[in-house]
């Protein structure tokens, strides 16, 4: 079975088009607990709906496919990283991550006050009022929706 998920970045940090570009990236600098435990969850073949955040308009502008999983984030252990974390050990990483893979950039962003308009924020965390988790995962009614509102 297929999992869905949603994947946060500003696109001045990391793209649609970077990934376009690169083809595959590790999913890394995740510093929140909670969007971690959702990384570990996450199972090769499952997809994630890529939405760019901190940018005017806000919204999902592609998918990406999930094709490593349980993977340790490097950027804890260096030292120049804004995500060096001095508790993460290689004997006891703290961060783990995933890698991605390019599937496809939409047509046209669905943009954050779309999402708003077709979902309450119990079907989709992202329309909740001040989330800031920058992965999450997406129930699979609202996965197909999202699907067919690239379509139109």
């Amino acid at each position: 079975m297929i999992n869905y998920w949603l994947i946060k970045s500003e696109p001045e940090s990391y793209s649609i088009q970077d990934l376009k570009r690169d083809r595959t990236s590790i999913w890394d600098g995740v510093r929140n607990y909670q969007a971690r435990n959702f990384l570990k969850q996450m199972q090769r073949g499952d997809l994630a709906f890529f939405y760019h955040s901190n940018t005017k308009p806000p919204g999902i502008v592609g998918l990406a496919k999930i094709i490593e999983n349980h993977q340790i984030d490097p950027t804890q252990f260096d030292l120049n990283s804004p995500y060096f974390d001095p508790k993460a050990t290689p004997n006891s990483p703290r961060w783990h991550t995933v890698k991605v893979e390019f599937v496809e950039q939409f047509s046209a962003l669905i943009s954050l006050d779309t999402l708003k308009q077709t979902f309450n924020a119990e079907e989709f965390g992202v329309v909740k009022r001040g989330n800031r988790l920058s992965v999450m995962p997406v129930l699979p009614a609202v996965a197909e929706t999202i699907l067919r509102l690239k379509s139109s």
